[in-house]
């Protein structure tokens, strides 16, 4: 039986890639000093620079849960056109938004016996959803049935690798991943974390560096240790704002180990605001997450 491919607006994609693999995305809305701003999950429609620029001038960026109805609005059309649904969304290990798909996924399955649901906890974030996406269409191009790919999409998830590092370590203290006397002090000696998704979909701090430059190459080197068919697979580059940081990053992985394809992205803005100007973050799969 065909299936939908669903997503939300975290999953970071551009209109090249959504459109195309008939991508369905769940648009959200982020408050800046509490006025509302609508955003339908398509990249050429978000702002970058305009948007870090904000941060940098101190606006207060804030996001909401996704809700059970938000999901059962957006599914229901297409259960009833017939098709099933698979949904792949933001770690549960950062957000409710996945429990509330799950949630949706229940009560709807009740309504429509006949079809599939089935929601994948990515585990990630940005284009580590992003990355799952484009899996999934590739599978559903193949043939592959709703449980197929379902079961294909979560053992992909084991290997999908996210590392990512910061230029402002206070952008990851207003969200609790770091106490303030190490932002502020790691901000004042231009300490750079490496940061990883892990088998749980957190993120974990797993290494200082004393500079930019040492965080990237400690980013390369992960690349360099764990990916797998580099040939064959696409690898995701996002940046918040620093463009030149992500092209040097690109050409030091296609030295590395050539991908068949390399994209880079803007990052969005619905964890954009959490990680702050200037990160910057490598998605492939590999051996092991």
């Amino acid at each position: 039986m065909p299936f939908a491919i669903f997503t939300d607006c975290g999953a970071n994609l551009p209109g090249s890639l959504i459109e195309p693999n008939e991508i369905h995305v769940i648009p959200c809305t982020y408050t800046v000093d509490g006025e509302s701003v609508d955003y339908d999950g398509v990249l050429e429609h978000f702002d970058c620079k305009k948007f870090y620029d904000m941060l940098r001038a101190g606006k207060v960026v804030k996001t909401a849960l996704f809700n059970t109805e938000t999901f059962i609005d957006a599914f229901t059309p297409t259960l009833q056109s017939g098709l099933d649904v698979i949904y792949i969304g933001l770690s549960s290990g950062i957000s409710g938004t996945y429990h509330a798909s799950t949630l949706a996924a229940a009560e709807l399955a009740e309504r429509f016996p006949e079809r599939k649901i089935r929601t994948v906890d990515s585990r990630g974030a940005g284009l580590g959803i992003g990355a799952l996406v484009c899996v999934a269409a590739d599978l559903r191009r193949e043939g592959l049935t709703t449980d197929e790919a379902a079961d294909r999409l979560e053992y992909a998830v084991d290997h999908l690798c996210q590392y990512f590092t910061v230029d402002d370590l206070m952008f990851l203290r207003r969200t609790g991943r770091i106490n303030t006397p190490m932002a502020a002090i790691g901000t004042l000696l231009g300490i750079k974390p490496l940061l990883w998704g892990n088998e749980n979909g957190q993120i974990v701090d797993i290494g200082k560096f004393r500079g930019r430059r040492r965080a990237i190459d400690a980013i390369v080197a992960k690349y360099a240790e764990k990916v797998r068919n580099a040939e064959i697979q696409r690898v995701f580059i996002s940046h918040g704002d620093c463009i030149e940081d992500a092209e040097e990053l690109a050409r030091r992985v296609r030295e590395t180990a050539e991908p068949k394809e390399l994209i880079i992205c803007p990052h969005e803005p619905m964890t954009g605001s959490h990680v702050g100007p200037g990160m910057l973050a490598l998605f492939f799969f590999g051996f092991e997450r």
